[in-house]
């Protein structure tokens, strides 16, 4: 018994620890050690056992009371007096079902079983749209490879669409296997390693899926993107993805829409934004201008007076709302004044005699700017 752990350590808990606080150690180690969740892993199927059978001793007051007083020896029947020791501590299962509900497989009772209807898997893939397609919507062709349930044999996997039920587990795809371990008995439920879990064995296999069931499919799709859909959103198409085994449902097709970038506009939600430049004249005596949208060229009447940087909005010119097809985001643009380079003699005359027109000059400006500062 030298090579054995301490039951008390295995769970991680102190010798006089509650019945509430083992199995909440139990569980824990159970769940991350789970052959279901380490499928293949020696290693966690060892630990497994190692876990169930020190919860089997510290979870019942009388063997938990030999093993305090004894250790291992408890249970090796070799102890003083000719006590016989325990004979075993049942199956795993029902411990592992009694906290979990059964909700893994591998175990008798409520377990799940490799033939019992699985849901396919979801396929990611993306597509790239135009900036005004994805404000008012449109159509995409897309493509994508998934797993379809094989043609010629409906998914049977067998040639002539005949199974035979697995002689080795019974039909159930699972058997029991009884351990001794440490003068203990242990029984434990594995996949069949006949039929793999299946529980039936195929005398003739398909030729165009080699058994499995499965092909692989090329699909093309003409999908509808919503309008006013933003980059990185996400739309689901129910049931496109892989197909389900064992009768299972077929997954999803998770489709990224990514929006191309626009020369002029930027888009927040369902607001568009742009810069429009104007003349000197134009900012100084007001005009009506024509303003870029969605829709195409607008016009719009700006005020004398306007200063560059100036935001304007005109509503109802942006990207529809994603959740509703009835209303449209605004269209907000920000005037830049473009000063005017290289003059003529004569245009920089006409600038010198507007400047003193207007009775001041850039040095009264700036006086007059920094007495308001420094007052």
């Amino acid at each position: 018994m030298a090579d054995k752990r301490d039951y008390y350590e295995v769970l991680g808990v102190e010798r006089g620890a509650d019945d509430d606080t083992i199995k909440k150690a139990y569980r824990k180690l159970a769940k991350k050690y789970h052959p279901d969740m380490n499928p293949d892993n020696k290693e966690a199927e060892a630990k497994f056992k190692e876990v169930n059978e020190a919860y089997a001793v510290l979870s019942d007051s009388e063997k938990r009371s030999a093993y305090d007083n004894y250790g291992h020896a408890a249970f090796d029947g070799s102890m003083g007096g000719g006590g016989e020791g325990f004979s075993g501590f049942g199956d795993f299962g029902d411990i592992f079902s009694s906290f979990f509900g059964g909700g893994f497989g591998g175990f008798g009772g409520g377990s799940s079983r490799r033939d019992a209807p699985r849901r396919g898997d979801d396929i990611g893939i993306a597509v790239t749209v135009d900036f005004k397609d994805a404000a008012f919507g449109t159509k995409a062709d897309v493509s994508f490879n998934r797993t379809a349930r094989c043609s010629a044999c409906g998914g049977s996997g067998s040639k002539d669409g005949k199974t035979e039920t697995c002689s080795s587990c019974g039909g159930s795809g699972q058997r029991r296997v009884v351990q001794r371990l440490g003068g203990m008995q242990f029984q434990s439920t594995v996949t069949c390693e006949a039929c793999r879990g299946k529980g039936k064995i195929i005398k003739d296999p398909c030729s165009e899926c080699r058994g499995s069931g499965f092909a692989k499919q090329h699909k093309k799709l003409s999908v509808n993107i919503p309008a006013g859909i933003g980059d990185g959103e996400r739309i689901a198409l129910r049931g496109q993805g892989n197909d389900g085994a064992n009768g299972g449902p077929a997954g999803d097709l998770i489709i990224e829409v990514r929006v191309r970038r626009h020369p002029i506009f930027r888009r927040e939600g369902a607001h568009i934004y742009c810069d429009v430049p104007i003349t000197v004249a134009e900012a100084t005596l007001g005009a009506e201008i024509d303003i870029p949208t969605l829709d195409g060229t607008k016009k719009y009447k700006i005020p004398e007076g306007t200063q560059t940087g100036t935001s304007f909005t005109m509503r109802q010119e942006g990207a529809y709302y994603v959740n509703n097809q009835s209303r449209r985001g605004d269209l907000i643009f920000t005037v830049n004044v473009e000063i005017p380079r290289g003059l003529s003699a004569k245009q920089a005359e006409i600038m010198r005699q507007f400047a003193e027109a207007s009775g001041e000059s850039n040095y009264t400006k700036r006086e007059s700017f920094l007495k308001r500062i420094f007052k």
